[in-house]
């Protein structure tokens, strides 16, 4: 017999919120089950981020270092560092290397006495940030700003943190210090954006993407070291129903079922039984897939002998 020769099955939003309404017992009838289906599918999502990692959200990333910057920002989607070197190329691919560098948590980071010194990074604290922004009420720029200005007036600082994230227009600006009302020693066009002059009475917003404060900060000119990583990101948003998930065809069976339990725990009618028997189904097959998405490499212990005297 000959077999059809593809391997192109997938289910888009509409047809995985249909099956999951049938394993529940009942119709996808009206735009409000549409609508309730689809938050369930991203409150999912976001369950299986807090699940482990996800194989196919692994993604790598590379942030040019600045001498004296200690502070970078990551993208907004952005979960969590996995692994990460600095590569130093001395503007060379081929003669790059990449040197190990240590992940600290905040109150490491806080106890180094001189936060400013130069050196080779090799230790890194990874902010985890909400990727959130908020408006900053009555501060704007005073006197405008050229695109390669390091300082910026505002007109007021109530509402400004010591140091962090800003944006302007489409730009983002990272700053250290705040003397007065100036912003000092700010780094532009941050996160893959562009430097760009600003005009008096130019709002400002508050942005809080996830970032790494790396120590010492970088001696060298010219770039010469760049900070590699391996990030998680954030699974994709349903959407409005005609595209199909952010997932590996090995994920469908598991978001079939995890959405028909979802969706069993609030629509009235369903039998609390089914409820039951959906969760089952549902942990079983995100344990299959679990399993599946995994790194498939030998790991070697060698055993570390301690002697104290």
């Amino acid at each position: 017999m000959t077999t059809t020769g593809l391997t192109t099955f997938n289910l888009d939003v509409n047809d995985l919120i249909e099956e999951a309404f049938e394993r529940c017992g009942m119709e996808l009838r009206t735009g409000y089950d549409f609508r309730t289906a689809r938050r369930s599918l991203n409150l999912l999502t976001i369950e299986w981020a807090n699940r482990g990692i996800n194989l196919w959200t692994v993604e790598q990333g590379q942030i040019p270092m600045v001498t004296g910057q200690a502070t970078y920002p990551l993208p907004n989607d952005t979960i969590d560092l996995m692994d990460m070197v600095i590569r130093t190329d001395n503007g060379s691919q081929s003669n790059q290397i990449d040197i190990n560098i240590s992940r600290i948590a905040e109150p490491t980071y806080m106890s180094l006495p001189n936060k400013l010194a130069q050196g080779r990074p090799i230790q890194v604290y990874v902010n985890r940030q909400s990727g959130t922004t908020n408006a900053i009420p009555s501060t704007t720029i005073v006197g405008g700003i050229s695109s390669t200005a390091t300082s910026i007036t505002v007109a007021s600082v109530a509402d400004l943190p010591s140091s962090g994230f800003l944006v302007i227009g489409t730009e983002i600006i990272s700053y250290p210090n705040v003397i007065g009302n100036v912003l000092t020693n700010v780094a532009r066009g941050q996160n893959n954006t562009t430097a760009a002059a600003h005009v008096s009475g130019d709002t400002l917003t508050k942005t809080y993407p996830p970032s790494i404060n790396v120590w010492p900060t970088p001696n060298a000119p010219g770039n010469q070291y760049t900070f590699v990583y391996y990030r998680l990101r954030r699974i994709q948003d349903t959407g409005t129903g005609i595209k199909t998930q952010d997932i590996p065809f090995r994920f469908i069976p598991c978001m079939v079922a995890g959405l028909a339990y979802q969706l069993s725990t609030k629509l009235p009618g369903v039998d609390p039984n089914r409820s039951v028997m959906l969760k089952a189904e549902y942990e079983q097959q995100f344990q299959l897939a679990a399993d599946e998405d995994r790194d498939k490499a030998p790991v070697r212990f060698v055993p570390r002998n301690l002697f104290y005297s």
